[in-house]
């Protein structure tokens, strides 16, 4: 069942770069990645799913219902987590979260005792004495704590430090084990490998690419690494060779060539050693935007 289904969805502003002709659906139970850049049009599509801001043209559907006609009633499903959390600062946390959940069906005191708990969340502190990370915790649990079927999360892991980070992961594969949608915006490309079964890259507000991790990662392109018996001048010019690094006699390839027409030049060559792995995602990620363009191959 597709939960969440973009067609031609376009966002379009006087001065700013907006969002143009998206269209891609996110399966139930997945963790869907959406990538890009600052500025590419990730939070746009977000407030646009969830009618803070009204599109130009195109549709889209959350469960089946229509945005914009069934927004209030989508909401009660759907756990939001903003880029930035802004809230009332004389408020304590405990009183500011049972407020939130007054808007929800759904209200579990023991559950967000359990979630506190977890992210080390004191509820009886007042919003204006929390760090930006602390924010964000709040952001977190006031997120879950209605147990959404849908969690749209912008740039959620700001301000959290490293083992946080890890605690905030274990309670989203908690949810997905559930059954919870996951919508996975960010600009750090090794929690969407680590988080996501698909990732959408977005580029200037278009769609470039939507595709497993795996596929991503193994679809042709290789990361090689030839190390030669001495530093000197190498004559490698090969189809196929996407970027190329080095560093003293050490040459580093991003190819997306043949393999065989790499290896039938390399044996003519005075190699020490050859490592050949599949690429990060954040190397794939920049060979699609170095590329200069929206395209479909690879």
């Amino acid at each position: 069942m597709k939960i969440v289904d973009i067609k031609n969805l376009t966002k379009t502003y006087k001065k700013n770069r907006g969002i143009k002709n998206l269209t891609f659906s996110i399966e139930e139970g997945e963790i869907f990645g959406f990538i890009g850049p600052n500025g590419a049009g990730k939070s746009t599509t977000i407030r646009t799913l969830l009618n803070f801001i009204y599109p130009t043209s195109g549709s889209a559907t959350i469960f089946g219902k229509d945005i914009i006609k069934h927004s209030k009633e989508i909401r009660q499903d759907v756990g939001y987590l903003p880029s930035e959390v802004h809230y009332y600062d004389d408020m304590k946390v405990i009183d500011l979260l049972k407020y939130s959940a007054g808007f929800y069906k759904k209200f579990n005191p023991k559950r967000m005792k359990e979630l506190a708990e977890r992210l080390d969340l004191d509820l009886h502190k007042k919003i204006e004495d929390l760090s930006f990370g602390n924010r964000k915790k709040v952001g977190i649990v006031q997120a879950l704590l209605h147990e959404p079927k849908l969690l749209i999360l912008d740039e959620p892991t700001g301000g959290l430090d490293p083992l946080m980070q890890n605690t905030f992961f274990e309670l989203l594969a908690e949810e997905r084990k559930k059954g919870t949608t996951i919508f996975f915006s960010s600009h750090i490309l090794s929690e969407v490998q680590k988080m996501c079964d698909r990732v959408a890259i977005i580029k200037e507000g278009e769609l470039v690419k939507v595709e497993t991790i795996e596929n991503l990662t193994k679809k042709n392109l290789k990361y090689i690494t030839i190390t030669f018996e001495r530093a000197e001048p190498i004559d490698l010019k090969l189809e196929g060779i996407v970027k190329k690094e080095v560093k003293g006699n050490e040459i580093t390839l991003l190819y997306s060539g043949d393999i065989k027409a790499l290896l039938n030049k390399l044996n003519a060559l005075p190699i020490k050693d050859l490592l050949i792995e599949e690429p990060t995602l954040e190397e794939v990620f920049m060979h699609y935007y170095e590329k200069g363009g929206v395209d479909n191959d690879f």
